[in-house]
């Protein structure tokens, strides 16, 4: 996971990312409301976690402003010492996805944030709009863009790239592309290559980092370019 993380003490941000990014999530870290609005408007997260007491915008201005001001839907689990009713209804009311009360267990922590990123996944399978880093696909309209650039795709481009983008950054085997393509009818020639490779020349070719990569003899995946660099 690509995890944001709005928290103005330091022995808390540090406890984050000493137990986080062992487990291998790419974090963020900002110290104050105006920092912490202004990553999440440039960078694409996956779940973003979020102090209460901050200095500058409080920790529901954040939240209220992600929602309505940046239209921004990432998931964001509230962290907060106060634990009464009218507190938690209030971070729930400004856009909040979770609450969790200080002190609380890091596996806690953690096991609540898959579970978000989890559930924002799966509304975001039936959706229109699929979305992996700065690549976009619309699935209603057939409108693909990486970074604001229009990408032109043939049918079993975006048919490959659809099921990519929803299963990234997951490797998907070419058995399973070749089964999302042809159904059990699957051509006796290596097509798939031949389409992967017209889908790498739209998708990477203008760009200097390539999303589509390949695990050889196993399959394929997307990654986004903002977690290698």
């Amino acid at each position: 996971m690509r995890i944001l993380i709005i928290e103005d003490n330091p022995d808390i941000q540090a406890n984050l990312f000493d137990f986080l990014a062992p487990q291998g999530h790419v974090l963020d870290s900002a110290a104050s409301g105006y920092q912490g609005l202004a990553l999440a408007a440039c960078n694409e997260y996956d779940v973003v976690v979020l102090d209460v007491m901050l200095p500058g915008l409080s920790g529901l201005e954040v939240c209220q402003k992600l929602r309505s001001k940046l239209n921004n839907a990432t998931p964001v689990l509230m962290l907060t010492a106060r634990d009464t009713l009218q507190d938690k209804v209030a971070g729930f009311d400004s856009g909040a996805d979770d609450y969790l009360v200080k002190p609380f267990s890091m596996i806690e922590l953690e096991i609540r944030l898959k579970a978000l990123v989890r559930r924002s996944r799966g509304n975001s399978a039936g959706a229109a709009l699929l979305r992996v880093g700065e690549l976009s696909f619309n699935t209603e309209t057939y409108e693909v863009a990486r970074a604001g650039q229009a990408i032109a795709l043939t049918k079993t481009g975006f048919v490959i790239l659809k099921c990519l983008m929803r299963e990234a950054p997951k490797l998907v085997s070419r058995e399973t592309l070749e089964q999302e393509v042809w159904g059990d009818d699957r051509p006796d020639s290596d097509a798939l290559r031949t389409h992967i490779h017209a889908l790498r020349q739209a998708l990477d070719k203008p760009f200097s980092v390539p999303m589509l990569r390949t695990v050889s003899g196993v399959g394929f995946k997307l990654v986004n370019t903002h977690e290698t660099r």
